[in-house]
């Protein structure tokens, strides 16, 4: 067989191999970084035409019947220029009953644009009737709050100079324009001056990046246009910087049961694999990126960013800064700054917040996360926390009536919320230090407190779980060697999980839970690559020499030497101290690593790898490449 026979014959299998089997049930793909642009592009091209393909086929719904398809399929159907004549009479139907709020308002945006040439004068007039008719709902989080405005946006721009009754809101078009614009540019200049309230979302990556990636495409004002660019690289840059072969770990302002403790299981990993190619897709490719794919090919993730995710030469630290979700009640600050702390190796990630009030329900403030070659189903974590449960902590940050919480919210897709066993969620009783791969965790819970205990989550993928007389508890996960401490007496219990949103009923999937009920109480956490160490044994008793003093009255509090050499001093309600000097807070930028670089207030964000450097000025709207 000739060799152009033979390149044709295992295209021809990979692509009956590709059309029989999504990527998200084949195997994973490989780690490494694809040097040549070229065939990148062309790889990254494959991965968006096989999530068009996917979506256009109808197999979201399991069916080929156009009057099954939702508007994802109508989508990619639209693009592909298949059965456009059923798209139309689809959107005409699902026009008859309009939802309302920002997850009905980007999918119409999209079609509404993708369909201009395509669709028939009838289904873009039902789109637009539906505008008119249907009260939208803006919802009451930040992600809420950016597709609402970035879809108004967008449909007051494709519907100019339009009279007030011609809007649900009740105002002209400009009106509706002026608005979106105002609220977009305080949101940016937020995020790129003190940080996100949404920062490292598990699932909330897309609610942002795709109507970004349609106001990149079809703004008609060149700087709102260059803003959409902007933003994208800006939050791509965040998620490779702070992800592990593709997979996003803690800590994080929003996550949800699932990718608590299964980290790939979250909307993040399916950018990731599309971007970066590095980790495979979530199910179905986690239904609202298939909202990306249709634009895809209209962004290309610059190559510093791609080199960040996939090509990293050591261990690297990256403090950042984000903004706590705004308190309507009970703080004297609106949006009380968070400092983020992440250490990132080859074999595990430790991340942290300085712990206190972040987000009320959904806040992950801690974990170590290891390596793991197929991370699918993988519980590759370990970590603690309080499993606090208020009113008052709700009522704080949402302007909604009291009377429903604290028992409402866990029939609003939070069913863990009120729970003793829960892995997620913050605490105002809890203070975090960290140093490179040293977590001390305190507590100190006021007698009365609901769920007065702590929560330590041991997967159920850790090998050779070893609980010493010295009170260190051992075990590995993947290559990392894992030492925890839990500083007052425990017991064990089986963690059961809530596997979707609105689940009432606990799985057994597995792992177990450290509950420790004491007030005063901490988690000591050190972690090692097994490669630093001759044997599991050699590790252990190298953590039993490190010198460790606890005290719990009458405040909590750890003097502890760590493997690195570090002499940290943590005691509750005080800032913690690292080899005699207090860990300077007011000093930290909103980004400062090897690869991001951001100073608090500046808008301004430089993103280096090796010789490369792309600068993302917010304040002239430029991007500036360079190769040093």
């Amino acid at each position: 067989m000739n060799r152009s026979l033979f390149f044709g014959f295992l295209f021809g299998v990979f692509v009956l191999w590709a059309e029989a089997q999504p990527s998200f049930e084949g195997p994973p793909p490989a780690t490494e970084p694809v040097r040549d642009a070229s065939v990148r592009r062309t790889e990254y091209w494959r991965r968006v035409d096989e999530v068009l393909d996917w979506a256009a086929s109808g197999a979201q719904a399991q069916t080929n019947d156009p009057a099954k398809l939702d508007l994802a399929m109508v989508s990619a159907r639209i693009v592909r220029g298949q059965d456009l004549a059923g798209c139309s009479r689809r959107v005409i139907d699902l026009m008859r009953e309009p939802s309302t709020g920002p997850f009905w308002m980007f999918p119409t945006v999209c079609v509404a644009y993708l369909g201009r040439d395509r669709l028939t004068p009838e289904a873009l007039a039902s789109i637009r009737t539906a505008w008119r008719t249907t009260r939208q709902a803006r919802g009451d989080t930040e992600n809420h709050f950016a597709m609402y405005y970035l879809s108004l946006y967008l449909m007051a721009e494709l519907y100019p100079d339009e009279p007030a009754e011609m809007w649900y809101s009740g105002k002209s078009s400009s009106e509706n324009l002026a608005e979106a614009r105002s609220y977009l540019l305080h949101w940016i200049d937020l995020t790129t001056t003190v940080g996100q309230g949404e920062f490292n979302t598990t699932q909330y990556l897309g609610e942002y990046v795709i109507p970004l990636l349609f106001l990149a495409t079809w703004a008609k004002d060149p700087a709102m246009k260059q803003r959409g660019q902007l933003m994208l690289d800006w939050l791509f840059a965040e998620l490779a910087a702070n992800t592990l072969n593709g997979v996003l770990r803690g800590p994080n302002a929003r996550s949800d049961e699932g990718s608590t403790i299964e980290r790939w299981q979250a909307m993040a990993s399916y950018f990731s694999w599309l971007l970066f190619g590095n980790t495979p897709p979530t199910a179905g490719f986690n239904a609202w990126g298939l909202y990306f794919a249709p634009l895809a090919k209209n962004y290309e993730v610059p190559e510093v960013i791609y080199r960040i995710a996939t090509d990293r030469a050591g261990d690297f630290l990256q403090r950042d800064r984000a903004r706590v979700r705004r308190f309507w009640r009970y703080s004297d600050e609106l949006s009380p700054p968070v400092y983020k702390t992440n250490y990132l190796r080859k074999d595990y990630a430790v991340g942290s917040t300085q712990g206190g009030r972040l987000d009320p329900i959904q806040a992950h403030v801690w974990d170590l996360t290891w390596t793991e070659q197929d991370p699918r189903g993988k519980h590759n974590t370990i970590f603690s926390l309080h499993p606090h449960s208020s009113g008052a902590a709700m009522q704080a940050t949402f302007v909604t009536y009291p009377e429903p919480y604290v028992r409402g919210v866990t029939f609003e897709g939070k069913p863990s919320y009120d729970s003793p066993d829960k892995i997620m969620g913050c605490s105002p009783y809890e203070q975090v230090c960290q140093d490179l791969d040293t977590v001390i965790a305190l507590y100190d819970i006021p007698v009365g407190t609901r769920f007065a205990h702590i929560n330590g989550f041991f997967s159920k993928e850790l090998a050779d779980v070893t609980e010493d007389a010295s009170g260190w508890i051992f075990a590995r996960g993947g290559n990392a060697y894992l030492a925890y401490r839990p500083l007052a007496s425990y017991h064990w219990e089986k963690y059961l999980h809530y596997s979707s949103g609105w689940a009432k009923t606990p799985a057994d999937l597995g792992g177990r839970l450290l509950t420790s009920p004491h007030l005063k109480n901490g988690t000591i956490l050190q972690a090692a690559s097994a490669g630093e160490f001759t044997s599991f044994t050699a590790f252990q008793a190298a953590i039993k020499r490190l010198a460790l003093s606890v005290q719990l009255e009458p405040t909590p509090s750890v003097k502890f030497t760590t493997l690195r050499g570090k002499k940290i001093v943590a005691t509750y309600g005080r800032v913690p101290e690292i080899d005699g000097q207090p860990i300077d807070y007011k000093k930290w930028k909103l980004f400062e690593g090897p690869y991001l670089n951001a100073e608090i207030g500046g808008r301004k964000l430089t993103i280096t790898h090796g010789r490369l450097e792309r600068i993302l000025d917010f304040n002239t709207l430029t991007i500036s490449n360079r190769v040093h």
